[in-house]
C-alpha cells in the first residue's frame, strides 16, 4: 500500500507520523511546495524509525508528483491555515485554486486513488474536489466531522469526568463553527444514554463548546491546531487503507440523503477500501432536519462564491 500526505506543514506531518506509526502502508510520500521542506520532515520522521518501531518507508518531494504515483489514498492538506479572526470562508479565494491544482496532478498518477481533503473551507474544497476531478464520488471524502466528532467526545468526557474512550458520540452537518451539529440526542457513554446524565444546560455548552472548539484553538495557539486534524485524517486514511468498515462524520457527496442534493455534507459513512461505502440515516427529528438544512444552505453560499472565481 502507498499513501501520499500533500502539504508538509503541521496538520500534513502530524498526519503523516500517525500513519507511518500505525504502519498503516508500505511507502509513505510527503509532498510540498516548498524546496526541501517535505524531504526535511520525510528525513526526521524516518530517523524515528528505530526509536518507535515502525517499518513504513518515508520520503519527501519538492512539488514532483510522479514520486506519488500508484497511491491508494491520497490526503490533501495544502493551503494557508486560518488565521485569528479569520473565517474559512475568507480562505476560499486562496485554497480553491491550490485544491484544485493538487487534485488534478494527483490523479495524473494515482487516477484510482482514494482522496481525502482536510483543506479548508473543508466541505467546499471536498465538493471542488468532486466536481473538478470527474471521478466516482465515492472516492472523494473530506475529513472535517471525524474531526468534530472527537472533539465533541472530548468536551462531553469532561463534562462527566470520564474517559473520552468511553464516549461515543457524532457530528454532523458543516465544518465551520456555525454549521456543525453536535447530535447530543445520540451520544452515549457505554451505550447509556448521555441525555440522561447530564442536564439539557450541560449538554447545550458542550455542543455550544464543540462548535467553536476550532476557533478555540486558534486563538490559543495563534494559528490552527494540527494534532487532532492530523490524528483525523490518518484514522479516515486507517479505516480505508485496512477496510474497517468503520462509521465515521465524513464530508460526503449527496444525492438525496437526509433532504440534500448536489452538496458535499457532514454524515455518518461507512468507510471501507473503496473509499466511503454507504450513508448511515439517523433518522433526524424535526428540530434537527431543520438544523441540517440551515447548515446545507450556509455550505451553499460558501460554494456559491466558487462560480465567480477562475480556478
Amino acid at each position: 500500500m502507498k499513501v501520499t500526505v500533500v502539504g508538509a506543514g503541521a496538520v500534513g506531518a502530524t498526519c503523516a507520523d500517525n500513519i507511518a506509526r500505525k504502519e498503516l502502508c508500505e511507502e509513505l510520500v510527503l509532498l510540498d511546495i516548498k524546496e526541501g521542506f517535505a524531504e526535511g520532515k520525510a528525513m526526521d520522521m524516518m530517523q524515528t524509525a528505530t526509536l518507535l518501531g515502525f517499518d513504513t518507508k518515508i520520503s519527501g518531494s519538492t512539488n514532483d508528483y510522479s514520486k506519488t504515483a500508484g497511491s491508494d489514498v491520497v490526503v490533501i492538506t495544502s493551503g494557508i491555515p486560518r488565521k485569528p479572526g479569520m473565517t474559512r470562508e475568507e480562505l476560499i479565494g486562496i485554497n480553491a485554486g491550490i485544491v484544485k491544482g493538487v487534485t488534478e496532478n494527483i490523479l495524473k498518477y494515482s487516477p484510482n486513488a482514494v482522496i481525502v481533503v482536510i483543506s479548508n473551507p473543508m466541505d467546499t474544497m471536498t465538493y471542488l474536489a468532486l466536481k473538478s476531478s470527474g471521478v466516482d464520488k465515492h472516492k472523494i471524502i473530506g475529513m472535517g466531522g471525524t474531526l468534530d466528532s472527537s472533539r465533541f467526545k472530548f468536551y462531553l468526557s469532561q463534562a462527566l469526568q470520564c474517559s473520552p474512550n468511553d464516549v461515543h458520540g457524532l457530528v454532523i452537518g458543516g465544518h465551520g463553527d456555525t454549521t456543525m451539529i453536535p447530535l447530543t440526542r445520540f451520544a452515549t457513554l457505554n451505550s447509556f444514554p448521555i441525555s440522561n446524565l447530564l442536564d439539557e444546560e450541560t449538554l447545550k455548552k458542550v455542543a455550544a463548546d464543540t462548535m467553536v472548539g476550532g476557533a478555540t484553538l486558534t486563538g490559543l495557539l495563534g494559528t490552527s491546531a494540527w494534532y487532532a486534524p492530523g490524528a483525523a485524517g490518518a484514522a479516515v486514511v486507517e479505516s480505508i487503507i485496512r477496510d474497517e468498515k468503520k462509521v465515521m462524520t465524513c464530508c460526503v457527496a449527496l444525492d438525496g440523503e437526509y433532504g440534500q442534493k448536489d452538496i458535499c455534507l457532514g454524515v455518518p459513512v461507512v468507510l471501507g477500501k473503496n473509499g466511503w461505502e454507504k450513508i448511515i440515516d439517523f433518522n433526524l427529528n424535526d428540530e434537527e432536519k431543520a438544523a441540517f438544512s440551515k447548515s446545507a444552505d450556509a455550505v451553499r453560499n460558501m460554494n456559491a462564491v466558487l462560480d465567480t472565481m477562475t480556478v
